[in-house]
Order: C-alpha cells, then structure tokens, then sequence
C-alpha cells in the first residue's frame, strides 16, 4: 500500500496499516480481496461520506453503528460489508471507538491530506485562544462587531417597522375595561383603518426613535452573544447547548438598557395615532422623553427583561442549529439559507415570549380615560387575566412572529454578509459556515510558499509524488509467452 497507493494514505491511516491487516485477517498476512476492499474505500471515501449523511438525515454530529452503517449501504451504495468491515476497524483504531462520526470520514479520505496542512497553516498564521490575543485588539474587534450590527439591526427594523406597529396596537387593545365596540376585528383590519385614517407614512410612526436606538440595541445584542460565545467554546471548537443558552440569555440581558427606553417612546408614538389630538398637543418623541425623564424610561423594564432574554436564549442556538443543518456538504451557507435559517429561529422565540410582551406593551402605555391602570408586572398579569381572559396573553402572537421572524432574518443575514464583504482579521473567531475552505480543485497557492512550520509545496506534492509508480512502472512488460519479464 505505501509502494503502489501511497497517494490514498493519510498520516492517520499510514500509521495503523500494519495494526488494520492483522484486524482483517489475525496476523501479518493480508489476503488479495482484503487487499482490493481496502483500496476500494480509500478511493470511494465520498460515496461512504453520502452513505453517513443518509443514514443520519445530514447530521454530522451524530455517531453511526456499524449495522445502521452496512444497512443503509446495502440499500444505496456498491460498499462491500467488507468494505464496512474495513472502515470501522480503521475508526477503532485511530479514534479507539466503535462508532464513526462524519469528522472521522473527513480525517481518513485522502484528499483531506491536503485540507490537514492548510489547517494547519491556518493554526500557525491565527491565534485561536482568545485570551492570548492582547486587551486593545479584543476591543477593536468588539467595536468592529457592533458597528456592523448597528447597520444591520437597522436595515432589519426598517423591514417589518410597518408589522410591527400593528403587533404593538393590536396588544394595546383592550375588551375589559370600557364599553364600546373594538377599534380593530384583527390584525389585517388595523394595517387597513391605519393606511385609511393615517396614510401609508402612518405604518412608519415612530421609526426615527426605533432606529436611532436599535442601533445600539441589536449591535450590543450580537456583540455579547459573540464575545460569550467565544469565552464558551471549547479548544475543540465545539460549543455545548447549555453554553449557547447562556450565550444567548447574556446577550437578551445586556440589550434591555437600550430596549426599554426606545420600547416606551416609540410604542407611544406607535399608539398616538388612536387618538386626535390638537395641534398644539402633538405627540413628538422628544416630548415623551421629557414627560417621563430619565427613571420613566425604564417603566416596564422587568416585563422587558422577562421578554428579551428568554427570547435571545432560545432564538441564537436555534438559529445557529439550523443554520449548520442548512449548510451544504463543506459547511459554507448559502445568503439565502442565512435567511432561511434566521427565520425560522424567530417563530419559536418570538411566540414563546409573547405573554411578557403583551405585560410590557400595557405597562409602558398610557392608560387613557376609562381604560385599567396597572402597577406593575404582577398587577398586569393579574388584571389582565381576570378582565380579558387567557387568550388576552397571546394578543398580536401572529403579528410578533410575522415581524420578529423576518426582522432578525434579515438583521442577522446582513450582519454575517458584512463579516464576509469588510473581514478585519483580528485573529478571533468568524461565523460558522461563512466561508467556503475546502479548495474545489487542486491545491491552493499559498501552500506552495515558504513557511516557518514547513507546510509547503513539498508536502502538498509529496502524497501525488509518492503515487506516481501507480501508473508508471509497476505493470511489468510480458515475454513472448506470456510470462512477465525479470528486471
């Protein structure tokens, strides 16, 4: 194998053949068809690759037994049980396990040879342990982070503004505490009465306070959720769920001081529009700030908390779990699979935590004549309940989710896209699947330089070299008889 199919063998398959031939046959003596099945995987290692992600539905995280391996071989593939046989005594012994993971596959397939050394220049090149990188460069890259989640939480506001106003009037509405016939049957009927009574500009009430606050709101809330995350993940590079809860839950935290004053202003100027008023009145958002002062901005802000961190501890693991089951095969996402995945995430986040956020939208309102005052989160609650029943609880759900959904969809999309257009390497960590890494063809350029470690041209050409007597030389010339020539 090391003579004639050295170009098939990976540092750890080298290293083991000698202890393979005895798993396959007990000894030192290796047979002609054990010999044939053991090229035959080496040189199929990507239909074994398929043969893995059907049998666990694309999940690379997930171990595969040997029977579910050979069965959903036997039904899709031409590996032999031989073959199978091969592949997990090949596992054992590297990985001294008796089930396989996608990584073990990627560390054994021969053309992995040359991803190991660009690896491994990337290790040399980068700084993967945070903490040794200095103060001032783990600040800059925090700064960088929040500048691009300012522009992205903003584009993202703008995109659902309109849904969102009409998921704020349709919670403030209320059916226990006056008598008279409701402003709006639903959601469709208050985006209508807003455009007819209030024009079109009427959906964007409130926007200029909205983006001028989540700016900071959403840059401060991608920015922890990295920064923990990154204190969180292991040397491995792997991340627990309990650590992306965590991540998630300090990042829901850390926004409140931004959320709860633009929540109260703008959900204010959101809900004006019910109300006319004199000229001389008029509703303004520097008006609302001066009316409540500093403390007043904070009025609702256990209700805004109860909200935001569940939120943010559900919606980030979410989002990053089906973001890695929508990357394809080398993990890279696509734009639109970003999207997707962003989405998708904000459906359970955003209808979970509605109940917290009905209490903080009645909290945060000015009870107008006639109307129930609350006192605070509890009072809220219970009122709530006695006067409207239950469902009261779960008022504007469909509208939260048709905007939170798209809303971090599209925040989330655009600050990744940013990280890929204007990457500043400060030697941390990037998003997953935001890059593509794996070379389609041939090897990349700047293996072949000169480098420190001495990963270079050599050892990328070293695996082709020591295959080149596959094709030449070793298919001896026959005689006139028939018999092969000595040499």
């Amino acid at each position: 194998m090391k003579m004639a199919r050295g170009h098939l063998l990976t540092p750890d398959v080298r290293d083991n053949l000698v202890a393979a031939a005895a798993g396959g046959s007990g000894g030192y003596r290796v047979s002609f068809p054990y010999l044939m099945a053991f090229t035959s995987l080496l040189s199929n290692m990507e239909l074994v690759k398929r043969v893995y992600l059907n049998t666990t539905g694309d999940d690379k995280e997930k171990e595969v037994t040997k029977e579910e391996f050979l069965y959903a071989a036997q039904m899709m593939s031409q590996i032999t049980p031989l073959e199978v046989d091969i592949l997990y005594i090949l596992c054992h012994l590297i990985y001294q396990r008796g089930k396989i993971l996608y990584s073990d596959l990627q560390a054994i397939a021969p053309e992995q040879y040359t991803k190991h050394i660009s690896q491994h220049i990337t290790e040399i090149h980068y700084v993967s342990d945070p903490t040794q990188r200095g103060v001032f460069i783990q600040l800059l890259e925090s700064g960088y982070r929040f500048a691009l989640g300012s522009v992205a939480g903003a584009i993202g506001a703008t995109a659902v503004y309109p849904i969102d106003l009409v998921k704020t009037r349709m919670q403030n509405q209320r059916t226990g505490s006056f008598i008279g016939e409701l402003m709006y049957r639903n959601s469709w009927d208050c985006f209508k009465k807003v455009i007819r009574h209030e024009g079109v500009f009427g959906l964007y009430r409130g926007i200029l306070p909205q983006l001028i606050g989540v700016a900071p709101e959403k840059a401060i809330k991608l920015t922890v959720n990295d920064l923990v995350r990154d204190k969180l993940t292991g040397s491995d590079g792997k991340i627990s769920i309990t650590s992306e809860v965590i991540a998630g839950g300090c990042a829901g935290f850390s926004q409140v001081m931004f959320t709860n004053p633009l929540e109260i202003v703008k959900i204010r100027l959101q809900v004006a529009g019910e109300v006319v008023a004199a000229p001389a009145t008029k509703i303004s958002a520097w008006s609302i700030v001066k009316e409540l002062g500093f403390m007043g901005l904070y009025k609702g802000a256990r209700a805004c908390m109860l909200r935001d961190v569940p939120f943010s501890a559900i919606y980030f693991p979410a989002y990053n779990h089906t973001k890695k089951r929508f990357a394809d095969e080398n993990g890279y996402n696509h734009p639109l699979t970003l999207l997707a995945a962003g989405c998708i995430a904000g459906i359970p986040a955003a209808s979970l935590v509605t109940p917290a956020d009905v209490i903080k939208t009645r909290l945060q309102v000015v009870a107008r004549q006639g109307q129930t005052a609350y006192t605070g989160v509890i009072d809220c609650a219970r009122k709530i309940y006695a006067e409207e029943g239950a469902r009261a609880f779960w008022k504007g759900t469909v509208a939260r989710m048709f905007r939170s959904s798209p809303q971090f969809g599209v925040t989330l999309v655009m600050y990744e896209l940013f990280q890929r257009l204007f990457f500043v390497d400060f030697g941390g960590s990037r998003p997953s699947g935001s890059e593509n890494v794996v070379p389609e063809q041939g090897v990349p350029d700047e293996l072949f330089s000169t480098h420190p470690a001495h990963v270079g041209g050599y050892q990328v050409a070293l695996p082709i070299l020591a295959g080149i007597e596959a094709k030449f030389g070793l298919c001896l010339p026959k005689t006139n008889g028939g018999a092969p020539k000595s040499t």
